[in-house]
């Protein structure tokens, strides 16, 4: 067997492809919580966290260091998150989700548009949050960078499970994404539970863009990390958590696999330009034969 001939090489593609499918689950994990509230994808969703990563890289240029600058940016994406759902979603939640969509669209642009104009389209460095230093696990070389993402993954989708199975906030959100109308009944804010679900999605988000952004972005850098978590998201199952984490790891598995197939002795290879392509192939495909994905949960109708 081919890949017998070369385990090692094919467990060093698997843990690079759990790393990229970590960064993909955080951002796929922010997508479902507002799918789950609004009903709609937050198209906005990596601008949010484009807009995030500038202004850490702007908080290291101005003599903060790297940290610091994560954490204030993690907590400023937070608030930010919140403002945006009191200000520019709050007025519509209650319209179409087709109006909201468009609403999400236009942040896309604003937050795109307004990175350039404030930080110009040259390409910004920021240092990583690991090093790139490999170390040797059961005879694999396995970078320390790769281990670190999917750490952070892995601790980030663990602390988003306590919040929602044993705190009273976390049951009140999920109260409030279940029924709302029940829920303001029971004297649950329903609207800041909202806000507090748009403030820890952009909050994800932020610590993705951060991930990603080593060594060098610019103002595009997250729109195809968009386009694999939203894949993700879909294959997982758009209103499940669990699905996001679990469809985000195997894509990110899948693609970086394909495209590693000529360095584990194969005689052919698919182009690395075409993993964009391969994350909408998957998204076709999963909308074609099993729309709810994975864990998400199936649409029933009545004849």
């Amino acid at each position: 067997m081919v890949f017998a001939a070369d385990w090692a090489g094919f467990a060093q593609q698997v843990v690079g492809g759990l790393a990229s499918g970590g960064i993909y689950a955080m951002l796929a994990l922010a997508l479902v919580l507002i799918y789950r509230s609004t009903g709609v994808v937050n198209f906005a969703q990596g601008e949010m966290a484009m807009f995030t990563t500038f202004l850490a890289w702007a908080l290291v240029q101005h003599g903060v260091g790297y940290w610091g600058a994560v954490a204030l940016t993690v907590l400023i994406a937070f608030a930010g998150g919140i403002a945006l759902e009191r200000v520019i979603i709050r007025p519509v939640e209650r319209a179409p989700a087709l109006t909201i969509a468009i609403v999400t669209l236009g942040l896309f642009f604003l937050l795109n548009g307004a990175a350039f104009w404030i930080w110009s389209p040259e390409q910004k460095y920021l240092r990583s949050a690991f090093s790139t230093r490999p170390v040797e696990i059961a005879g694999v070389q396995i970078s320390i960078q790769d281990l670190g993402v999917i750490a952070v993954a892995v601790a980030a989708a663990t602390l988003l499970a306590v919040l929602f199975r044993f705190t009273k906030v976390g049951l009140a959100m999920r109260a409030v994404v279940a029924n709302p109308d029940s829920s303001r009944l029971l004297g649950i804010r329903v609207g800041w539970m909202l806000a507090l679900g748009w403030g820890l999605a952009a909050a994800l988000g932020s610590v993705a863009g951060l991930l990603t952004a080593s060594p060098s972005f610019d103002q595009s850098f997250m729109q195809p990390v968009l386009l694999y978590a939203f894949a993700g998201a879909i294959l997982g199952g758009i209103d499940s958590a669990l699905g996001a984490v679990v469809g985000s790891l195997l894509l990110g598995v899948f693609l970086n696999v394909v495209t590693s197939l000529d360095t584990l002795g194969l005689g052919w290879t698919i182009d690395n330009d075409l993993r964009l392509p391969a994350a909408l192939a998957v998204i076709l495909l999963v909308l074609l034969i099993r729309p709810s994905g994975l864990f998400g949960t199936a649409q029933v109708t009545r004849a």
